[in-house]
């Protein structure tokens, strides 16, 4: 487990129930998930974010699509809370196209550490978007699959964010791909909205 900068009880936690961990000071998603999967031990590299709860069904398909062949993959999730009308469409939608074409969020993702060292993990250079950026890297050297188990995540940033404000999100990401780090997305992702998510005073 990957502690980047927390300034809660999560490593604690996480070493309670057996976790091996280390603290970085990173702040960027990127560079963590490198992080992590250069002190992995394993043949199988599982990326999974904080707030995401994974479950038996989740793991057992992402190893057998690895044992038939695949470089990688990711699991599409599903929200633990109730979200608004328009967040519910937004989220169907996104469920459907990413199914058909291979693009999942970054709250679960899966390789074999031999695909992760052909692409390069992931790219350092994107604050954001580096989960799709990974995706679309995992295809040129092999097969990405998106099983049919979800995974649950957190649905504490979806009240912080409007409808309009997460279209004009969405349409970027469409228009000018991975590579979308407006000031908007980044507060999204680095928590510098809400009570629940905010910046800690020594990050940089």
């Amino acid at each position: 487990m990957v502690d980047d900068a927390s300034t809660d009880a999560t490593r604690q936690i996480a070493e309670r129930a057996g976790a091996r961990t280390f603290r970085v000071q990173c702040r960027k998603v990127s560079a963590v998930r490198n992080a992590g999967a250069r002190e992995a031990r394993g043949e199988v590299f599982f990326f999974v974010d904080a707030d995401t709860q994974v479950n038996e069904k989740a793991v057992a398909a992402a190893l057998a699509v690895l044992r038939n062949g695949a470089a990688g993959g990711g699991c599409i999730f599903d929200f633990d809370g109730a979200i608004p009308l328009w967040a519910r469409i937004a989220h169907f939608a996104g469920c459907v196209v990413g199914r058909i074409v291979r693009w999942v969020g970054g709250c679960f993702l899966f390789c074999s550490r031999q695909a992760y060292h052909a692409v390069g993990g992931f790219d350092e250079s994107f604050s954001i978007g580096e989960d799709i950026a990974f995706c679309q890297a995992l295809k040129k050297v092999g097969r990405f699959t998106v099983p049919r188990p979800s995974v649950v995540t957190s649905s504490r940033k979806i009240g912080v964010v409007t409808c309009w404000e997460a279209l004009r999100v969405m349409l970027k990401i469409i228009v000018r791909g991975p590579r979308c780090e407006s000031k908007l997305a980044l507060d999204l992702v680095y928590g510098r909205r809400g009570q629940d998510c905010r910046k800690p005073d020594n990050a940089p």
